[in-house]
């Protein structure tokens, strides 16, 4: 079952390119700091400005640099069912352990179109499927009720709550007990979802402190309540300045301010205003991170 911190890695370029070596220490870093998952070719990482062939490239670069010590999570949706299958069994082929699928953007399918477009999907591959909901990038909220029936379906093993709506979190819990495991997809809803029955997060935050993220969930599983309470509040400042503009400009600009990669982005994503920079490097020099 997945658990824990799971970091939504960023996909690092450089001249317009990818940078795999970067990215393979971005990996090793995260492995290192104790972080519990990897997830390649996310909304972090970038996909939707992947070819088809550079997201493959990058989803099997991080199955080859994890070598099975954590668990690797392949994005593989979109908003076309028959691409989602594609992907879907690449990430198979390839040997990720469980595939992560956002609903479909832009057509905005009925309730009853997600779960045929996941129907589908899972009727043709055998990968674990955790969907993902994420109504600020779709326009599209997967409900609660949906997912249930989605619950049902062979493959289907978790969800990536990233509404920020702790009353719709709690829901899919009831409704769904144990059938799934839901993690957020949101940094500041991850304590509060653990103790209603959440799993884990998909972080952003975490491809700058994985250290603290996998701390947090540690200690809440441990029953150190106050200690997951502490790296809650201490990672606070810093996941807001995750979002001082679209992600994952600010998470690319925070590593290459750590000195990791570049800090590209592909367009239509552009840099950081210097105005926002500047606020983040003082998040991070207050956090200790940089001087």
């Amino acid at each position: 079952m997945l658990k824990g911190a799971i970091t939504a890695i960023v996909t690092p370029f450089k001249n317009g390119a990818l940078d795999e070596e970067a990215y393979r220490q971005l990996i090793e870093r995260q492995i290192e700091g104790g972080i519990h998952g990897i997830v390649p070719c996310g909304t972090t990482g970038e996909s939707a400005t992947l070819s088809h062939a550079e997201h493959k490239r990058v989803v099997e670069i991080c199955l080859d640099q994890v070598k099975k010590r954590v668990p690797v999570i392949a994005g593989s949706g979109s908003n076309n069912t028959a691409e989602a299958v594609e992907l879907t069994k690449h990430a198979q082929a390839a040997g990720a352990d469980y595939a992560l699928m956002i609903t479909p953007y832009y057509n905005k399918p009925t309730q009853e179109g997600l779960y045929q477009h996941y129907k589908t999907i899972t009727a043709q591959t055998k990968i674990p499927i955790v969907v993902y909901n994420v109504p600020g990038r779709t326009s599209l909220n997967l409900l609660p009720e949906t997912m249930a029936r989605l619950a049902t379906l062979p493959h289907i093993v978790g969800l990536k709550d990233a509404t920020g709506d702790l009353k719709q979190g709690a829901k899919t819990l009831a409704l769904c007990g144990d059938k799934i495991t839901v993690l957020s997809g949101d940094d500041f809803t991850v304590l509060p979802l653990l103790s209603v029955g959440g799993q884990g997060v998909i972080s952003v935050v975490s491809n700058v402190v994985p250290q603290d993220m996998a701390g947090m969930c540690n200690a809440f599983f441990a029953g150190n309540l106050a200690e997951a309470r502490r790296l809650h509040f201490k990672m606070w400042d810093l996941m807001e300045a995750m979002f001082y503009e679209t992600n994952p400009a600010p998470a690319k600009t925070a590593l290459k301010l750590l000195g990791k990669i570049t800090g590209e982005v592909r367009q239509p994503l552009c840099p950081m205003s210097s105005a926002n920079e500047d606020k983040l490097r003082q998040v991070m020099q207050k956090y200790g991170l940089i001087k």
